[in-house]
């Protein structure tokens, strides 16, 4: 066979192979038996072993392809990815039926869109000339991780979109990865058999499988997605409104969920909700409630958005399942920032699916409330439905001799005195040197969102500790690989990894440095800011609560806590620990706030930009020393606006700030 055959084969072999995907993963409709499926693969298999520069990234064997890989690469969304708002009542849904109804012109018909909220992890997938060319999670909605080889697993989901159309072949599609619930259950006796901790729930199980290193064992989990979201500009289409994006969505062959249906008032919403609450186990995955969206696109884009949720949708989740149990026995955690919380031990019993023999109490002043004793019935739901939680005591139940529950006075780790201060709900231990507090606070620090030190989980931290290795997170830099190695389970390949981690985490950015050094109220946001408006862990040190507080987005709580942590002697001495080893102490690619094109300038960002997302863009303004920030406050100086505005331009127009379109955005920049 020569070249030209081989590709005209190998061409019909892969929409054929494609056909098939389709009819069994999607319609659950086989046409040809597995060993005829799998003759067809192992044809086309040796084709492209033949002739290897005819293989292409949408065939069906590159399914499970490339190289292991120890860093997902964060990546930003054309358009957020905005969370729901969550309503569980009969009463607040018509509450959202009201606002819509205000928002929208006087006497303006509308219809609703319901569908089944699928308990699994939302993802993006971007189409360039008909191929898949990125996958990315949720993240934070702005920013993701790419994912795109562990998705290009999943079976039913094309990799190749053919239709004659340039727009159809150039979008995003976003959907809901899942597992049914048999084969989270295989998959979870298979990881107790291995001595793995069990999922708690899909989606927990669907986040850690996309997060496996290596795409051949993501291939191995029954990943399953629906499809629920195609990119409403499709010019040639004229997709005008939600329920016609799912049409075209199940024409490209895309795994759409078939339970979905139009209502013409919440009436009839509420009547969707009622009934699938009741048959919600009738479906072979976990649901948890259904989603309500205007119909018209036109209308969603008036509708507009809040800081973090669309107005013209929402989450109407089920009623919390709630089981009865027996309260064992109270036990008491110790978080790195020195907090005590109380956990209740409970008689095993099964919730929503999965077996609960623990349940958060939350804080002294929840325990007080609830009068929970050992021994006591206790009634038990999941927040959420994946946090079990005590929600009262079946009081007529309660043993004739039960006594009332002390609080301890003392840590439960280090026996210091517990504390509480005044006006906080919070017990806490302020001896810092408390192991419990030390371990979270070393873990914290190495943890993926802070300087990710690949290697240094919970049981390799508890090793480090016990072996005297180190005391803190400072010690971690001047470990030897030979006592390393010493450790039980470690080994000198081990040593060498963690090693060469912990190196390549002294060159982290300012930022990610700040948020691991575990200072309270100081989250990734506002690590971010002070990096930017301080430049060094030394300025930050010498600054005052006051210029801190200059900063917008900084508010006092987290200023005077910044304040606290450097004033303490325990914490200087492990920062110079840090600064003597070599970690960057510094800002890298930004401009002080005091010199640079827009020193001192507050620019906000809204809407999707064509040419920069607003990340790249938020960037470019910390680059030439301005601060970007989420919200429009009298202090913002620009707010740029972006297709689809939301409501940041609406109050940028009523406090009167300047308003930039992107293109006069990239003017200011010079580019």
């Amino acid at each position: 066979m020569d070249k030209r055959e081989a590709k005209k084969e190998i061409n019909r072999l892969r929409a054929e192979i494609q056909h098939y995907d389709y009819l069994y993963y999607v319609l659950a409709a086989p046409e040809i038996s597995d060993y005829e499926y799998d003759q067809l693969m192992k044809k086309l298999e040796a084709l492209e072993e033949q002739f290897p520069e005819l293989i292409s990234p949408d065939s069906p064997t590159r399914r499970v392809s490339g190289e292991p890989t120890k860093i997902f690469p964060v990546v930003s969304h054309r358009k957020p990815m905005m969370s729901l708002a969550n309503t569980y009542s009969e009463e607040d849904i018509r509450d959202f039926d009201r606002r819509v109804r205000n928002l929208l012109r006087d006497n303006e018909p509308y219809e609703y869109v319901c569908e089944l909220k699928i308990d699994g992890l939302a993802i993006s997938m971007l189409y360039k000339d008909g191929m898949m060319m990125r996958a990315a999670t949720r993240g934070d909605g702005e920013q993701g991780d790419d994912v795109t080889n562990n998705v290009k697993t999943i079976r039913s989901l094309p990799l190749k979109v053919v239709t004659g159309d340039a727009a159809l072949e150039n979008l995003e599609v976003r959907g809901e990865v899942y597992f049914n619930r048999a084969d989270l259950s295989s998959l979870n006796q298979e990881r107790v058999e291995n001595n793995e901790i069990p999922f708690a729930n899909p989606r927990n199980a669907a986040a850690g499988s996309l997060k496996l290193q290596d795409p051949r064992q993501v291939a191995k989990r029954p990943l399953k997605i629906f499809c629920y979201w195609i990119e409403s500009v499709v010019e040639s289409q004229k997709i005008r409104n939600h329920i016609e994006g799912l049409d075209i969505l199940r024409q490209l062959h895309f795994p759409v969920n078939t339970h979905y249906i139009l209502c013409k008032n919440i009436d009839e919403v509420i009547r969707f909700w009622s009934e699938w609450q009741k048959n919600r186990y009738s479906v072979p995955y976990d649901i948890d409630g259904i989603v309500v969206k205007v119909n018209s696109y036109e209308q969603q884009q008036r509708l507009g958005s809040t800081a973090k949720s669309p107005r013209w949708a929402i989450a109407f989740k089920f009623e919390t399942e709630q089981t009865e149990t027996t309260l064992r026995e109270i036990v008491w955690q110790v978080g790195r920032t020195g907090v005590v919380t109380p956990v209740a031990l409970l008689e095993p019993v099964k919730l929503m699916g999965s077996t609960v023999s623990r349940a958060t109490l939350h804080n002294v002043e929840e325990l007080q409330r609830l009068d929970v004793r050992i021994g006591d019935k206790v009634i038990l739901e999941k927040g959420g439905d994946v946090i079990p939680k005590v929600v009262r005591v079946v009081l007529e139940k309660r043993p004739p001799d039960s006594q009332p529950y002390l609080i301890p006075d003392t840590c439960p780790v280090c026996g210091s005195k517990l504390i509480r201060q005044p006006g906080e709900i919070a017990l806490r231990c302020e001896n810092v040197a408390c192991p419990e507090q030390v371990a979270r606070r070393i873990e914290h620090f190495a943890s993926r969102r802070a300087m990710d030190i690949e290697g240094l989980g919970e049981k390799v931290v508890e090793l480090l500790l016990n072996s005297k290795l180190i005391r803190d997170y400072g010690d971690l830099y001047y470990l030897e690989k030979e006592k390393i190695a010493s450790l039980e389970r470690m080994g000198e390949k081990s040593a060498e990894n963690l090693l060469a981690s912990l190196e390549e985490s002294k060159n982290k950015p300012l930022s990610r440095l700040i948020f691991a050094l575990g200072i309270p109220f100081v989250g990734e946001g506002a690590a971010r800011l002070l990096a930017v408006n301080f430049q060094s862990i030394d300025n930050l040190t010498e600054a005052s609560a006051g210029e801190m507080e200059e900063v917008e987005g900084i508010g006092e709580k987290t200023a005077q806590s910044v304040v606290s942590f450097f004033n303490q002697k325990e914490n200087i001495e492990v920062i110079e620990k840090l600064k003597q080893a070599g970690i960057n102490f510094s800002g890298t690619g930004t401009v002080s706030r005091t010199s640079g094109q827009f020193a001192g300038k507050t620019f906000v960002f809204t809407g999707s930009m064509e040419r920069l997302s607003r990340n790249e863009a938020a960037e470019k303004v910390r680059q030439r020393g301005g601060i970007a920030t989420n919200s429009v406050s009298s202090k913002t100086d620009f707010v740029v606006v972006g297709k689809d505005p939301g409501s940041k331009y609406q109050k940028a127009q009523q406090l009167g700030i300047r308003i930039l379109s992107e293109e006069e955005f990239l003017r200011m920049l010079g580019e």
